[in-house]
C-alpha cells in the first residue's frame, strides 16, 4: 500500500486535491438535506476517504455521504427521535453491510444490464448540470448535494433554474465564465503526463478566489459574498472539534426499529454502492475491475467508524468519483488524500476554505456532468437499438424526476419487460434448410423456453407439412417449462404417425426428461447416389458454395454422420483439391462427413496414385462428378511462375510448367507479381489436369462419354469464398 500510495503521488495528489474541493460542500449540502448536523457530513466525508480508500479494491471509486440517500436519512432521524438513536442505526447497518459482503451478495452487480448503467451515468451528468446551473449564476436557494427533484423550499429541479431570472448575480456569472474558459483550454495547452501535475479543476479554483478578492478590493459591486461561497464551520481546536462529536446511543439496542432503520440503511447504502462501483469501473480508461464483496465490507467498516463518531452514511459516490477519473487519478492513493485534505484543511486553514466561490465548484460539475451526458453518449446508445436504448432513456428520465435507486429499478423493469418479450417473440427459430438428402424442418430451441411459448409452440408443431422430416434441436437450451415438454410428448406420440412426420429429438437427453430420438439422416445412402444424376450432384455442389459465401450453412450433427457412415460411404462426388491450409473441401461447398471423396495435392496434378483413387471414387463406389478445383494465389503455381528449382518440388513445378509455357495472353512480367498472369496459368493448370486424367485413364473417359460421371473444373477464390466454374470443355 506505502509503496503504491508513493508511485502514483505525481497524478493521485492533484486529483486528491481537487475531489476534496468538489467533495467539501457536497458534505456539507447532503447533511443539510439529510437533516443531521452540519459536520456529520464532513466526518462521513473524511471517513469514506481514508478509511474506505484504504479498505477497498477500487483504484479509483471515492466515497463519502451520498445524496440518494439524503431523503431515507432524514425519514430516520425523524421516525426514531433523537440523533444518537440514528447512530446507532448507521453502525448496524455497517455491520449489515460487512455481513453482505462476507457472503458473497456483491454478485448481484453482474445483473446489472450494461444499458442501464449508462441511464445511470448519464442522468447523473444531466443532474449535475441542473443543479449546477443556478450556483453557476449565484442564485444558491438550495444547498450543494441536494439531487432530488423535489427540494425542500418547495421548488423542483427545473423551477429553480426558471427563478434565477432577476436574481443572476454578475460577479459569480463572470467567475462561472472565466471558470468554464480555463477548463477548456487548459488541457489544450497542457499535453500528455504534463496535465495532470496541476490539474485545470485546481486552476479554477485558486484563479476564480483570487478574481473574487480582486471583486472585493477593486470592484465592490462584483464582490461574491458569503451566501454564495462555500461555508464549512469554523473550528478553532482539536479540542472543540472533538467537543462537537456525537456518538451512538447504546440504549437503544432494545429498540426494533433501529434493526429495521439499519437493515434498510444497508440494503439501499449497498445497491447504490454497487452501482456507482460498477458505473466507476466502465469510466476508468484503464477498465480495472473492482471487486464488489471487498467493497460492500470496506463501506461496512466505513460506516461503523462513521456512525461510531457521529456522522452519516456513506457509499461509493459517483460525482467524486468521476471528477477523480477526469482530474488523472491512477490509483486508490487520490481517494486517501481527499480524506486526509478534509479533515487538515477543516480544521487549519477553514478561513481560506470558505473564500471559495461556489461558482468555480460549478463550472466543475458542470464540466463533469457534460462528460457523463454528452451527446455521443446518446448517440452510441441509440446505434444499438430499441431494446438498448429505450431502458437506457427510461433510467435517465426516471433518475431525473425522482431519484437514483427508483430510476435503476425502472430502467430494470423495462429491460426485464424487453427480455420477456424477445422470449415470447423467439422462443425458438424455425428454419427450413435444403440438404442433399431431402429438404429438412429445424426448431431450435432458444436458451429458455417458458410457458409463455406454449401457444406459439403448439401452433407450429401442429402446422408441420405432412410428411416433413423435423429436427427439434434443444443443444442451445438451458432450460424448457414442464408444459412444452408435455406438449413435445403429446405430439411425437399422437400425431406423428397420422401425418408421416419424421421427428428427430436432438439435445434432450439427460437435462428435460425426454429421450434423443433420430428419425432421419444427413448421410448419402446407396438408394440417393443412384437416383441422382452427374448435373444434380454438379447443382448441389454450387448450392453449397453459395450458402457457404453468404455465411448460411446448413446444420450437421457430424457425430451422426460419423456413426451413419462407420461401415460405408457413397460419396456424392470426387474433388481433387490443392493440399494449401485454406481450401478444405467439405466446408466450401457445405458438405458433412461422407458426402465426397476428397484427395489433396499440391497444385492439382496428376499421376497414378491420383488416377487410381479417382477410379475407385468413381467405377467402384459410384461417385457421379469429379471436380478438379484449384484456386487463386496458389503457392505451387507461383512457384511454376516463377520457376522455382529446389527440392521434390521441382517435380511438382515441371508438372504445372506447361499451363505456362501455353498462356499466350500476356506478354510482360510473366511471374507471379502479375496476378492476371497467375489467374490465367491456374485456370490453364486446372484445364490440363482434366486433359491428364481423360488421357491417361480410358475407365474414366469411359464413364464420361456414356454420361455416367461427369468431369468439371472449378477456381476456388480465397478473397470471397466463391468457387468458379469451368464446364464444357
Amino acid at each position: 500500500m506505502t509503496k503504491a500510495f508513493f508511485s502514483n503521488l505525481k497524478n493521485d495528489l492533484p486529483a486528491g486535491m481537487v475531489v476534496f474541493l468538489v467533495a467539501l460542500p457536497l458534505c456539507l449540502g447532503i447533511s443539510l438535506a439529510s437533516g443531521a448536523p452540519l459536520l456529520s457530513g464532513l466526518i462521513a466525508g473524511i471517513i469514506g476517504g481514508i478509511v474506505v480508500g484504504a479498505i477497498s479494491g477500487s483504484h479509483t471509486s471515492v466515497s463519502g455521504p451520498a445524496a440518494g440517500l439524503a431523503a431515507v436519512v432524514y425519514a430516520a432521524i425523524h421516525r426514531l427521535g433523537t440523533y444518537e438513536t440514528f447512530l446507532l442505526a448507521v453502525v448496524l447497518a455497517g455491520l449489515f453491510q460487512v455481513v453482505f459482503g462476507l457472503f458473497k451478495a456483491g454478485i448481484i452487480s453482474h445483473y446489472f444490464p450494461s444499458n442501464v448503467i449508462k441511464g445511470l451515468l448519464a442522468a447523473i451528468g444531466i443532474i449535475l448540470i441542473l443543479k449546477q446551473i443556478p450556483h453557476a449564476f449565484g442564485y444558491d436557494p438550495d444547498v450543494e448535494g441536494d439531487f432530488s427533484f423535489l427540494q425542500p423550499d418547495g421548488e423542483n429541479t427545473f423551477s429553480e433554474i426558471f427563478h434565477i431570472i432577476g436574481h443572476i448575480d454578475v460577479g459569480a456569472t463572470l467567475i462561472t465564465i472565466l471558470s468554464m474558459g480555463i477548463l477548456l483550454i487548459w488541457n489544450k495547452i497542457f499535453k500528455g503526463p504534463k496535465k495532470n501535475i496541476l490539474p485545470a479543476a485546481l486552476v479554477v479554483v485558486i484563479i476564480g478566489t483570487l478574481t473574487n478578492e480582486v471583486f472585493k478590493y477593486f470592484i465592490p459591486s462584483l464582490y461574491i459574498t458569503s451566501s454564495h461561497l462555500v461555508t464549512i464551520p469554523v473550528i478553532t481546536s482539536i479540542t472543540e472539534a472533538a467537543s462537537m462529536l456525537r456518538f451512538p446511543s447504546l440504549s437503544a439496542l432494545g429498540n426494533f426499529e433501529v434493526y429495521v432503520t439499519g437493515i434498510t440503511i444497508a440494503i439501499v447504502a449497498s445497491l447504490e454502492t454497487l452501482l456507482n462501483l460498477e458505473a466507476t469501473d466502465k469510466i476508468d480508461p484503464q477498465r480495472r475491475q473492482s471487486p464488489a464483496n471487498r467493497e460492500l465490507v470496506a463501506q461496512g467498516i466505513g460506516n461503523i467508524v462513521s456512525g461510531s463518531l457521529g456522522g452519516i452514511p456513506i457509499t461509493s459516490v459517483i460525482v467524486r468519483s468521476s471528477a477523480n477519473i477526469n482530474s488523472g487519478a491512477k490509483s486508490k492513493s487520490a481517494a486517501i488524500i481527499h480524506g486526509i485534505l478534509l479533515i487538515v484543511c477543516v480544521l487549519s486553514i477553514p478561513y481560506l476554505i470558505n473564500k471559495i466561490p461556489l461558482s468555480c465548484l460549478a463550472a466543475i460539475l458542470l464540466a463533469t456532468g457534460y462528460k457523463l451526458a454528452s451527446f455521443s453518449v446518446f448517440k452510441g446508445m441509440f446505434r444499438k437499438g430499441w431494446i438498448q436504448f429505450i431502458p437506457f432513456l427510461i433510467t435517465i428520465i426516471c433518475i431525473v424526476f425522482t431519484d437514483l435507486l427508483i430510476g435503476i429499478l425502472c430502467g430494470l423493469l423495462f429491460s426485464l419487460f424487453f427480455v420477456i418479450h424477445n422470449n415470447l417473440k423467439n422462443p425458438f427459430s424455425y428454419i427450413k434448410e435444403k440438404y442433399h438428402t431431402g429438404d429438412t424442418i429445424r426448431i431450435e430451441l432458444s436458451q429458455q423456453v417458458s410457458f409463455f411459448a406454449i401457444p406459439q409452440f403448439k401452433i407450429t408443431l401442429h402446422s408441420l407439412p405432412h410428411s416433413s422430416q423435423v429436427i427439434l434441436d434443444a443443444s442451445g437450451t438451458h432450460f424448457i417449462d414442464h408444459d412444452i415438454i408435455e406438449i413435445i410428448k403429446e405430439f411425437r406420440d399422437n400425431h406423428l404417425p397420422k401425418k408421416a412426420i419424421r421427428l428427430s429429438l436432438i439435445g434432450f437427453v439427460n437435462k428435460f426428461n425426454l429421450d434423443d430420438q433420430i428419425n432421419h439422416t444427413y448421410v448419402v445412402t446407396k438408394e440417393l447416389q443412384s437416383k441422382l444424376t452427374p448435373s444434380d450432384v454438379l447443382a448441389i455442389l454450387k448450392e453449397g458454395n453459395e450458402r457457404f459465401k453468404s455465411n448460411k450453412q446448413t446444420t450437421k450433427d457430424l457425430h451422426l454422420q460419423l456413426k451413419s457412415t462407420f461401415t460405408e460411404q457413397y460419396p456424392l462426388a470426387a474433388v481433387i483439391s490443392c493440399i494449401d491450409s485454406r481450401t478444405p473441401v467439405e466446408p466450401i461447398f457445405d458438405l458433412g462427413i461422407g458426402d465426397v471423396f476428397s484427395i489433396r495435392i499440391a497444385g492439382n496434378i496428376i499421376n497414378d496414385d491420383i488416377l487410381g483413387s479417382l477410379e475407385y471414387a468413381c467405377n467402384v463406389i459410384g461417385s457421379k462428378l469429379i471436380v478438379v478445383l484449384g484456386h487463386t494465389n496458389c503457392g505451387a503455381i507461383r512457384a511454376a511462375c516463377d520457376d522455382y528449382r529446389e527440392g521434390h518440388i521441382t517435380a511438382i513445378v515441371d508438372k504445372i510448367k506447361p499451363a505456362v509455357s501455353n498462356e499466350n495472353l500476356v506478354i510482360t512480367n510473366r511471374n507471379s507479381s502479375n496476378p492476371i498472369f497467375l489467374e490465367n496459368v491456374t485456370k490453364l493448370n486446372v484445364i490440363n489436369s482434366i486433359k491428364d486424367i481423360l488421357l491417361k485413364s480410358p475407365l474414366l473417359a469411359d464413364l464420361i462419354n456414356k454420361k455416367e460421371v461427369m468431369i468439371v473444373g472449378g477456381i476456388y477464390h480465397l478473397e470471397n469464398g466463391k468457387v468458379k466454374f469451368i464446364e464444357n470443355l
